[in-house]
């Protein structure tokens, strides 16, 4: 078969053009956003890539075309497919359909967490010798891809986010998970939700879809993700994360770098790696439970942490210059920030960290949580927010912080204020969910030149 995908540089899609590939299928694919490292990666999978989408791209003939969420009506080629009838479906329904059908299933889903946790399952079971197959919206550096068919259990980045514009349900809805990770549950994707209670309704819509036989492993400090199993349940519960002792409940005793895993009063497991932070901790308990519930002894699961690598762009170190460390992050919802900045206080202690992001997801550029910055960067020394593009007032939001903030809509004006305020042993955290212009690159060579 040949597919032809639409909005194949995404970190899904590419994913999914990967797979088409591993199973023996024609790949061809289009997109605006045609640069590296995505560009790159489906290149050297010998996969033909159009820049654009021209309705010229009808005569390439595929069986099937493949639409990204990013393609909209007005899009030329969808506009031109649509016309001439021919046959498309989205990339979550192809996925289920061609490479999902007959296996054990394992979804991560929640609001944060969700890359590293498919990370971390997907290596325990490769660990376990389980062949997995994954698709994660990232690049585990421990595959160095972020997709692979595998043989035995699939394990896939559960994203709440709608599939197409013609299909407005979860991508979630379409996998069937047969064991399904909640991880936890905060208000995001203020451009498709109204509220909380609305995605707490597409959780509880992906609940009814694991049988009676699968597991839900569910974070046990989640008020809404009690209301999303109030709804109904018919399936095997595993909480995880509880702050005291609690039947069947796995938690964790020590620091989130060296800890005991318990179920109850039971150690089951000992974690010792190099992750930092209670979230990667929470995230770590999520995995072991549920790879257990595909065949992982816990004590089996938490010993391949020790080997895991984590995922790129999760904390992590660019570079040195000039006596100054500077990492890169995913981060870009307040809550993500502010664990993300806690995790590198807890390594670096009381040296300085200066936080710079950019407020550049849809939820953030529309302003829904702009009052929550101040509150998710308390633990920097000093943050530096980059304001292009917004339609919203960052000098304004982050007035509480006074002298501690600085704003400015270029990058390179930003870097030069970094620069001019950073000391040899501070510690620059860049966070964005997007590639920030080059600030990482910039920030080591101005570093690199004042030496």
């Amino acid at each position: 078969m040949h597919i032809h995908i639409l909005g194949i540089c995404g970190t899904f899609m590419g994913g999914l053009a990967a797979l088409a590939r591993e199973v023996g299928h024609t790949v061809t694919g289009c997109d605006v956003n045609v640069y590296p490292p995505m560009s790159d990666r489906v290149r050297a999978l010998g996969i033909e890539l159009i820049e654009g989408f021209d309705a010229d791209q009808l005569s390439l003939k595929p069986d099937l075309f493949v639409i990204g969420n990013v393609v909209t009506r007005g899009n030329p080629l969808m506009e031109a497919i649509l016309d001439a009838g021919l046959p498309y479906t989205s990339g979550p329904q192809w996925l289920a359909e061609h490479v999902l059908q007959g296996r054990h299933v394992l979804a991560v889903a929640g609001t944060h967490g969700k890359t590293s946790t498919t990370s971390m399952l997907a290596w325990m079971l490769d660990h376990a010798d389980l062949k997995p197959g994954f698709l994660v919206g990232g690049v585990p550096l421990n595959f160095g891809v972020s997709a692979r068919l595998g043989t035995g259990p699939f394990v896939i980045e559960a994203d709440e986010y709608d599939t197409a514009f013609f299909d407005k349900r979860s991508k979630f809805l379409h996998y069937r998970p047969r064991t399904a990770v909640l991880n936890n549950l905060e208000y995001d994707h203020a451009d498709i939700f109204d509220d909380l209670a609305a995605i707490e309704r597409q959780f509880h819509h992906l609940v009814r879809t694991v049988p009676a036989r699968g597991r839900l492993v569910v974070n046990a400090r989640e008020e809404s993700l009690q209301r999303v199993l109030a709804m109904g349940c018919w399936s095997e519960v595993t909480r995880f994360g509880a702050r005291k002792e609690e039947p069947g409940a796995l938690r964790a005793r020590g620091e989130p770098h060296a800890f005991d895993v318990l179920r109850g009063s039971l150690k089951i497991g000992r974690v010792e790696w190099s992750l930092l932070g209670e979230h990667n901790q929470l995230n770590a308990l999520a995995a072991i439970a549920a790879a257990e519930h595909a065949g992982v002894a816990p004590e089996v699961a938490a010993k391949a942490l020790a080997r895991f690598e984590n995922v790129r762009r999760r904390l992590e170190l660019r570079g040195q210059a000039g006596g100054v460390k500077v990492y890169d992050d995913f981060a870009h919802h307040p809550t993500a920030i502010r664990t993300t900045v806690n995790g590198l206080r807890r390594k670096v202690g009381t040296q300085r960290i200066l936080a710079v992001f950019e407020p550049r997801s849809n939820t953030m550029k529309l302003g829904a949580m702009k009052a929550q910055l101040p509150w998710s960067l308390e633990e920097a020394d000093l943050a530096f927010c980059h304001s292009g593009g917004l339609s919203w007032d960052a000098v304004q939001a982050l007035a509480p912080m006074g002298a501690q903030a600085v704003v400015s809509d270029k990058i390179d004006e930003l870097v030069e204020r970094v620069v001019a305020a950073a000391r040899p042993g501070d510690h620059v955290l860049c966070m964005s969910n997007g590639g920030f212009g080059g600030i990482h690159a910039k920030l080591l060579d101005a570093f690199a030149m004042r030496q």
